[in-house]
């Protein structure tokens, strides 16, 4: 499995960003995917987390309300708007990828970073005050 993440740069605080992640190389296993970032000095955070399906989500509360994670299945890409940014959201931010074998999942399993085993490069988000 190849994750490919990109779209950070510079924002301004208020401002947005849309990062994206491109997945490849997927088995017949379903994939749920994760957001991480991780800030200098500080653990690495996931964010938030979609479903093979699209249809859970898990959002970390530092970011609610203000990321939305969508899928698009068909182009295998993962998307992270980021709005109403603050300088505290200043970080490499990674996708990583969770095999999964069951159908079903719950906001609490797809919130477990340590199902995620498949990860991507980086991509960097500034957001300057």
């Amino acid at each position: 499995v190849q994750l490919q993440a990109s779209g950070g740069g510079l924002a301004q605080t208020g401002g947005s960003l849309r990062l994206s992640c491109t997945v490849s190389g997927l088995t017949a296993l379903s994939h749920d995917i994760g957001w991480f970032r991780q800030a200098p000095g500080k653990e690495r955070e996931l964010v938030g987390a979609c479903s093979w399906s699209g249809s859970n989500m898990y959002y970390a509360d530092s970011v609610k309300g203000r990321f939305t994670i969508s899928r698009d299945k068909a182009k295998n890409t993962v998307y992270l708007q980021m709005n109403s940014l603050k300088p505290e959201d200043t970080a490499v931010y990674y996708c990583a990828a969770a095999p999964r074998r069951t159908v079903f999942i719950t906001t609490s399993e797809l919130g477990n970073p340590s199902r995620y085993v498949y990860w991507g490069q980086g991509t960097l988000v500034t957001v300057s005050s």
